[in-house]
């Protein structure tokens, strides 16, 4: 609502201007809001990475691994994997069903048709050929056993 205010006489005339309208203007202020959000962007630029946690697999090891340099397509077989039949392709977990297809698609466009296998030292044996041979019908031309070196984590 529009404040209505007489103004005084001005010196030396004896006039009066008359009523004069003023009104406040409601204006946020931006500053400490994007203070604010410059803060809570650093602390979920700095929580994030803590948050990410993946798949925790025990890998054998070996005392003669090279150890992995390129990116390549890797799929991990869990300890949960005799239960469930479901592996992790990346980051993705993928059922054994679906796991041809999914393989196909990640290997669509590359020349070289390799692939990474990681099992959980807890996984039996037979698990790891049974998706030793759904890689091999997914037309994967290498499959690589990935082993960690001794002392590393």
């Amino acid at each position: 609502m529009p404040k209505v205010q007489q103004q005084a006489a001005a010196s030396g005339h004896g006039r009066s201007r008359g009523r004069r309208v003023s009104s406040s203007l409601a204006e946020i202020n931006v500053v400490p809001l994007v203070d604010v959000m410059l803060v809570l962007l650093i602390i979920f630029m700095v929580t994030a990475p803590m948050i990410q946690h993946g798949i925790d697999v025990q890998l054998p090891v070996s005392q003669r691994s090279a150890p992995m340099t390129s990116e390549r397509v890797f799929v991990t077989v869990p300890a949960t994997f005799h239960a469930d039949h479901a592996v992790m392709l990346g980051d993705d977990k993928v059922s054994l069903t679906n796991l041809k297809e999914r393989v196909r698609q990640a290997m669509q466009g590359k020349t070289d048709k390799q692939v990474f296998l990681r099992g959980d030292g807890r996984v039996d044996l037979q698990d790891l050929y049974t998706v030793f041979d759904s890689l091999k019908a997914a037309g994967v031309l290498k499959i690589g056993i990935v082993a960690k070196l001794p002392g590393e984590r």
